[in-house]
């Protein structure tokens, strides 16, 4: 299933017949008619791509894509301009937007920004889920097994994991057992992976 689609534009027939031409390739769109009514909603509404109109009265559409920067919403953005200007153009892509099209939009472009823009999304969601997946499995640990793991993904032995610790072997082969059966694998080069991934800002 694909992500959704945030259409807002203050002009009526654009709203419409966008919608309608997304609509008919199987996207979800939900539109609105200026940028306070998005924001207004944007608590309820789950991660999608962003269409915006670069003109519109109160907040212009560069305006909304820096407030959602400020927020922290990294959503993908596709500005549309009847107006559009280099400046225009460079405040977007420097605010993070993944393209920048000219009214009237040429429909396959748009659809295929649009497109992108999803697939972007969706890996980057996806990359957050396995983060906080890695997260919940690491906070299962105890601070001496976390420390062990430390030791294990830089490549240290048991042995010298135990002297570095003042542990005794046994005590050490004991920690990886459990470390093992909280992360699912023995594996020294997947409790590694592991072990990077929780260290990772995604």
């Amino acid at each position: 299933m694909s992500l959704p689609v945030y259409l807002v534009d203050d002009d009526e027939a654009v709203r419409s017949a966008l919608s309608l031409l997304l609509s008919t390739v199987g996207m979800q769109v939900t539109a609105f008619a200026d940028p306070q009514s998005f924001l207004a909603r944007i608590g309820a509404l789950g991660p999608g791509c962003l269409v915006l109109d670069i003109r519109m009265p109160a907040i212009s559409g560069l305006k909304l894509q820096e407030r959602l920067a400020e927020q922290g919403i990294d959503w993908p953005v596709i500005v549309i301009s009847g107006h559009g200007d280099i400046e225009a153009c460079r405040r977007a892509f420097r605010n993070g937007a993944l393209d920048f099209l000219s009214k009237p939009v040429d429909e396959q472009d748009l659809i295929e920004a649009i497109q992108k823009g999803q697939e972007v999304l969706g890996r980057t969601l996806r990359a957050r889920a396995e983060k906080a997946e890695t997260l919940d499995l690491l906070s299962a640990l105890t601070s001496r097994e976390s420390e062990v793991l430390a030791l294990i993904a830089k490549g240290f032995t048991t042995r010298q994991i135990a002297e570095g610790l003042g542990l005794s072997p046994r005590t050490v082969e004991s920690h990886r057992s459990a470390i093992g059966t909280k992360l699912g694998t023995t594996s020294q080069a997947e409790l590694t992976r592991i072990w990077l991934e929780g260290r990772v800002t995604p």
